[in-house]
Parts: C-alpha cells; structure tokens; sequence
C-alpha cells in the first residue's frame, strides 16, 4: 500500500512580510518580479490546503520611524506608513490574482473604494472559502509597528504560527551581514529574545506572542521553497516558542 503525502505542520498561518521583502535588489519600491516569486510561493502553500494571511510593511515606500526622528510629527509619520503598507498589498494581491489566487485586502483604516475594513469574522470566512487575506494599513494605530500588527491579527484569527520572512537564514546573535562571528540559534524562547534585544520583531509583538503562545518562525525568503519548507515543519530558519 502506498505511503499518504506528507501533511503540512499547520492548517492556518500568518506570513509577515516587510515592505524592504518586495523592494528586491532595488533601493525603493515595488520589484515585480519579486512580488511575482513571493505569489507562487504563497499559490504553493495555499494548494496544500493552508489557510493563509498575510501581514506586510511599508517600509519600501515610507517609514515612519525614520521620518519621525528628522523632525516630523510621529503619528503623522505613522499614518503616511500606514499607507504605504497599502500600496504594497495592493500590488501583491495583483501578482497573487496573476497566479489564480483569490485574495482580499482587508484594512485597519477604512478605504473601501479599494479594501474591505477589517471586520473579524468576515476575514476568517475568507480564509474558510480558502482566499489569501492581506491584513494592511498596520493596528490603524499610530506607535505600533506592523510587527505588532502580525502578532494581533495572528491572535485574532488563530492562526497556529507566524512565519517571519526576513533576508537572513534565522535569528542570529549580532548582524550577521557585518560580523561574520554571529551565531545563528535554531530555536529561541521569547524571553532569550526579549533579555538578549535580538531585533527579530519588537517588544510588543513578542509579548503578546509569548502571552498567546504562538510561536514564530523566522526563515530567509530569498531562498526558493523555504516558504513550503515552514509549512511542512521542516527544521529551517529560528523557531521562538515558550
């Protein structure tokens, strides 16, 4: 008698993506190439039978952090972020619909011209009828980071993890990209990440990771199937859990 296929690890996942993930090798923007890549990928999981959210940045267009710090007003800034992460799952659910994927915008901030507003239980009906949910536009919340954003939109549609897609092979003990001493760890505790400021995601993301129990695993996007390779459980990456 035949062996079954492998069954993925998780029925439903959270992908976080930064807005620097679709910039390429580009210095700003949108490389649709790579949004392209990131879309089959993503088709390939949902083909499985995975439940898929997205959460994604803006910082390919503006962050504001860093607008904050020469001098303008933070919430402003923030709000300009906020939709910047817009533009960026507008374009993604472009590349996805090119792939056969249906797909929702669904935003904090309401614009319903071009996304639905955020409503719980219809977000988790979109993913039942297996449609990828783009969650944009961050908490809707000036101060809080799309990092935190993940961590609550994971909670609320119970998601069984949160997959960090970085461009980097894990978490690693210093930048690994200007000291080639850092050590890379396969599995972390929130409270190592927390106690060592290992910047996978902010304070309030991993606390209310750690509160919940849902674990994170951070792996490198750039590598082709690594996506499927989170899903199926394989050991790649740094997995944060209690």
């Amino acid at each position: 008698m035949s062996e079954s296929p492998p069954r993925p690890a998780y029925r439903r996942v959270l992908l976080k993506l930064s807005g620097e993930a679709l910039m390429g090798s580009q210095t700003f923007g949108i490389d649709r190439a790579v949004a392209a890549q990131i879309a089959r990928e993503v088709a390939e999981i949902l083909a499985l039978g995975v439940e898929t959210a997205i959460v994604i940045g803006g910082g390919n267009i503006f962050r504001g952090v860093a607008a904050s710090a020469i001098g303008m007003d933070r919430a402003q800034a923030d709000y300009m972020g906020m939709l910047g992460t817009v533009i960026n799952a507008l374009a993604l659910q472009d590349s996805l619909e090119q792939e056969g994927v249906a797909t929702r915008v669904v935003t904090a901030i309401e614009m319903r011209a071009v996304a639905e507003p955020f409503v719980r239980r219809r977000a988790l009906r979109h993913l039942e009828k297996g449609r990828v949910v783009i969650f944009a536009a961050g908490t809707g919340n000036p101060y809080f980071t799309t990092d935190t954003a993940a961590a609550l939109r994971a909670m609320e549609i119970k998601a069984e993890v949160i997959l960090k897609a970085t461009k980097v092979d894990g978490i690693y003990s210093a930048d690994p990209v200007t000291n080639p001493d850092a050590t890379k760890f396969d599995t972390l505790s929130y409270l190592d990440v927390l106690d060592r400021r290992l910047k996978v995601m902010d304070a309030t993301a991993i606390s209310l990771c750690m509160d919940n129990k849902l674990p994170i695993v951070v792996f490198n996007l750039r590598t082709h199937g690594n996506m499927r390779r989170a899903i199926m459980g394989e050991p790649i990456g740094t997995t944060v859990k209690g």
